[in-house]
């Protein structure tokens, strides 16, 4: 995956170098394939459980890969070590830079638990935006493999604190709630990037984008505007997204937010502070590009798949306990007969796979950001979440029409 190109400044290593909210201290190979940021304990846990236990959950998660454990002695070797396969396909320069955070992390964290404040002292929000850990999850970076990705993180939820949070935060973070759309929502944009923003150059990036920070959500957005300012993030005739192309945009998150609400309301989870991630192609060139070549190859993979129901009626003349039944419904040219099809034309069916998986990114919408979440087993689903979901869900279906 990573080539030769050198790796940025640490400053620049964000999601695709462009984060639109979160923590310092991610990585990023060169290619911006791999995700690696700095997290807790209870946030590898949420991952995990999920991965083994939760699929319908973990398909709304970035793909987990795995983690690192970064400390002050950390070097190149032991990251072979724990990400064997994986590591191949870093950097040197990658390696050496997860190094130095390790470094870096190390200390911070010895500083904090050196100058843990008593219980009596008032808790204080983190103002360096760095995690004080030596824990990192590797992710496949799900804005990977876009031309000119828009970003926007929506925070969820009216309560934005856990369980265990201190006194302090609860009160300071129930403030931010009820000044912004976390109240009257049940979400927040957290921070948005849209190509071709502006037709004003100074309010561009040096890429082109108009970047709106968590202030934005903060204090320029509010219940009687959100409508409004998301709108911003889909249609923008600069870019080459006009109405027709917006729509079309707005029904694909539409049916995933409708995914996540269905697998929300069947789950037991409590999430505080975690995300909506939607990331879509904005130049609107590559997009139509995108949506084209995406039709063209799901009609060659449906046509092939006609094809292979046909060899297998064949087949079921010499072999009639084959149910060809059960292979029939290929969803949306993703090739799930593979798996009953034995060795029929088990040729074809890898180059199927192979062009699918060649695919040109159109959008992707991913949950994000649980290092406050965790599974409640007996206690129901997260109304918390779920607010902010259905509320997205309203929006969107309004764009959509």
């Amino acid at each position: 995956m990573a080539g030769n190109k050198g790796l940025p400044n640490h400053a620049d290593l964000q999601p695709y170098n462009h984060a639109v909210a979160g923590h310092d201290g991610t990585l990023s190979d060169p290619n911006g394939e791999l995700f690696i940021k700095p997290c807790v304990q209870q946030e590898i846990d949420f991952y995990e459980k999920a991965n083994q236990h939760h699929p319908e959950f973990a398909a709304l998660m970035p793909v987990y890969i795995g983690t690192l454990s970064l400390n002050d002695v950390t070097d190149v070797d032991s990251l072979n070590e724990q990400l064997p396969g994986i590591s191949d396909h870093m950097s040197q320069g990658l390696k050496e830079e997860a190094v130095l955070r390790a470094k870096e992390a190390a200390i911070a964290k010895a500083t904090a638990e050196t100058a843990e404040s008593p219980v009596d002292i008032a808790w204080k929000p983190n103002k360096t935006r760095k995690i004080p850990t030596n824990r990192s999850v590797v992710l496949q970076n799900s804005t990977h493999g876009f031309k000119k990705p828009n970003i926007l993180d929506a925070k969820l939820g009216r309560r934005l604190w856990a369980d265990d949070a201190p006194m302090e935060k609860r009160k300071r973070f129930d403030e931010i709630t009820k000044v912004t759309t976390n109240g009257s929502h049940g979400f927040r944009i957290a921070g948005m990037r849209v190509y071709k923003g502006s037709d004003n150059p100074e309010e561009l990036d040096a890429d082109g984008y108009r970047v709106y920070n968590k202030d934005y959500g903060r204090f320029q957005v509010n219940k009687d505007n959100v409508v409004q300012e998301m709108r911003k993030f889909i249609f923008n005739k600069t870019a080459g997204i006009d109405a027709d192309l917006g729509r079309a945009v707005a029904q694909a998150f539409l049916e995933d937010l409708k995914r996540v609400e269905h697998v929300l309301a069947n789950s037991e989870t409590r999430m505080y502070s975690a995300s909506v991630l939607f990331t879509f192609e904005g130049d609107g060139e590559a997009l139509r590009a995108a949506i084209e070549e995406n039709n063209a190859l799901v009609d060659d993979v449906e046509q092939g798949t006609k094809e292979l129901v046909s060899d297998l009626d064949r087949a079921q003349e010499k072999a009639p306990e084959i149910d060809v039944q059960a292979i029939a419904g290929a969803i949306e040219g993703d090739v799930k007969v593979v798996e009953l099809m034995g060795d029929v034309d088990s040729e074809r069916d890898e180059e199927n796979e192979e062009e699918l998986s060649n695919m040109p990114r159109i959008y992707s919408l991913k949950l994000i950001d649980f290092a406050h979440a965790e599974w409640v087993p007996g206690q129901g689903p997260d109304e918390n979440s779920l607010f902010g979901v259905r509320s997205l869900i309203k929006i969107f279906e309004e764009f959509a029409q």
